[in-house]
């Protein structure tokens, strides 16, 4: 099934599934002036497909964290554009980059971000709640079914394990049916087996939902669950890789930092 939304008050219209969800031109990001500056991303060009997901990777310090959050809206690049659907995200006050974030944009972090007061069912329609919008009941139904949550909705986050934590945290990154869900680490805080169970939701919201999906990882397996797996260094984009598979990723890693590839390689056994 593939979801249709509505348009937004930023005025953004859904990308179709053989465009791009996200596009990026000339993306740069300096920290600091001067010989000191730090210069995270550097001019990188990157279209993301509209109902795909994509892996970002890269060696510690390559910029993949900062490139997501430049994609999100997170963060402000010092230079270059972004654009989520039809619209630059320059071209947005902070008012109207915040309704797009909230209405149509969708995160996953490697903690969970729930509030301990709520139930996970709260915690689930809680950007409905804050925009002032009744949710769907069949749209949160399908949502909650889909992240195996039906028979938790009134427990409290500590009252769930880690990886029921993680499914509220991406029932609620579907619930307002976002144009791009951004992940960043999103198995970092799991065991193995909660891991893969988070990859198969991801994979699952983009495969039956039409999601798109941009994850960060560290992972070569988790990497190897996405369509595509893109890889930085220093900054600047280095390998593009289609259908891949964990050893293809291992083998790009190795390329740019051996040390971090053999850690990665004992990661992913």
């Amino acid at each position: 099934m593939r979801v249709s939304s509505p348009a937004t008050a930023a005025g953004v219209q859904q990308p179709g599934s053989a465009g791009a969800a996200v596009s990026a031109r000339g993306l740069s990001k300096r920290y600091g002036d001067g010989p000191a500056a730090v210069v995270a991303l550097d001019a990188v060009d990157l279209d993301f497909a509209a109902g795909r997901f994509t892996a970002i990777m890269g060696p510690s310090g390559s910029g993949k964290s900062t490139l997501l959050h430049c994609l999100a809206g997170l963060d402000r690049p010092s230079a270059g554009s972004v654009r989520i659907g039809d619209v630059d995200l320059d071209s947005l006050d902070d008012r109207r980059l915040t309704l797009l974030r909230r209405d149509r944009v969708g995160f996953v972090f490697q903690k969970f971000n729930l509030l301990p007061a709520l139930t996970a069912e709260q915690n689930i329609v809680l950007p409905l709640a804050i925009a002032g919008r009744r949710p769907d009941p069949a749209w949160l139904r399908q949502v909650v079914a889909a992240v195996g949550l039906t028979d938790r909705l009134r427990h409290r986050p500590a009252e769930l394990s880690g990886g029921q934590q993680q499914r509220v945290a991406i029932a609620r990154a579907l619930i307002t049916r976002p144009w791009v869900i951004f992940a960043d680490e999103p198995t970092g805080n799991l065991d193995s087996r909660a891991g893969a169970d988070v990859l198969r939701l991801l994979r699952e919201a983009v495969d039956t939902l039409g999601q798109s999906v941009i994850m960060v990882t560290h992972d070569p397996v988790a990497a190897a669950r996405a369509d595509r797996v893109v890889l930085l260094a220093d900054g600047r984009l280095v390998h593009d890789l289609a259908a891949p598979t964990a050893e293809q990723v291992l083998d790009a890693l190795a390329g740019l930092d051996p040390a971090g590839a053999v850690r990665a390689r004992s990661v992913g056994r």
